[in-house]
């Protein structure tokens, strides 16, 4: 067992290996593989996003590994993925190839709407992005049964229950800072929005691209635990000086 509320500076796939079937939810947003070959923008401060679409994807259905030994029963994994403006395969590639190699499948899709988008000025007929998506994987013996915090409002004379409408569109800002370490982060506000839907108080929650620390930060304002990873030094440290503000001030809502 990992220690909890803890940012490890390592591999996701090493901290996994220390963690069995002790984990709620998983919600992370890995490295999109969209950097142009020989660009000098790493995206990131020494992960560098290019492998080919077949390492990354091979890259990836390793990692859904790791998820299948370290959830509870009916955990599930909220997996932010998009795709770059010219590789615009490789998310369908990769979800495709986790549904038919690995031991989940798709169960939701989520459209997160950004306040703001990244225009893509220079092409003549590829569209301004400005929805980013949120893919809910479960295990395929669990479609039917994995956790979500949906409430009953009423029941059909034949008995039938009704549940709440809990819309698959989130509005959130794009990130809480881009940094020179991550230039693409989450917003704690997204976070948050999704812990409730899929998390309860004092669930465990882990993220394997923990960057800048936007997930460990939700959590901490939802009473929730986290376990992260992140294989760059300084985002760890700065991950950590973030922590240590929120947990020294009072809970901002």
């Amino acid at each position: 067992m990992k220690e909890i509320n803890t940012i490890y500076n390592e591999d996701c796939l090493e901290t996994m290996s220390n963690l069995y079937k002790e984990v709620d939810l998983v919600i992370t947003s890995p490295p999109y593989n969209i950097i142009r070959k020989n660009s000098t923008d790493r995206g990131y401060d020494i992960y560098k996003d290019d492998k080919s679409n077949e390492e990354y994807i091979k890259w990836i259905l390793d990692i859904f590994i790791g998820y299948d030994n370290i959830l509870k029963d009916n955990g599930c994994v909220l997996f932010n993925l998009s795709y770059g403006t010219e590789n615009t395969i490789l998310m369908s590639l990769v979800i495709a190839e986790l549904i038919k190699n690995s031991n989940f499948t798709l169960a939701d899709v989520i459209v997160w709407k950004k306040k703001s988008a990244i225009p893509n000025n220079v092409s003549s007929n590829k569209l301004t992005r400005i929805v980013e998506y949120i893919y809910v994987f479960c295990r395929k013996d669990e479609f039917h049964t994995f956790n979500c915090n949906k409430q009953k409002v009423n029941r059909r004379d034949t008995g039938q229950v009704i549940f709440e409408n809990v819309f698959n569109f989130i509005e959130a800002k794009n990130n809480d800072k881009s940094t020179d370490l991550n230039k693409a982060t989450f917003s704690t506000e997204l976070i948050r929005k999704l812990l409730k839907v899929y998390a309860k108080e004092n669930s465990l929650v882990y993220d394997g691209f923990m960057g800048t620390g936007t997930t460990a930060e939700a959590c901490i304002i939802e009473n929730m635990d986290f376990i992260g990873s992140e294989i760059s030094k300084e985002q760890c440290d700065y991950a950590n000086k973030r922590i240590n503000q929120r947990l020294t001030q009072p809970t901002i809502f």
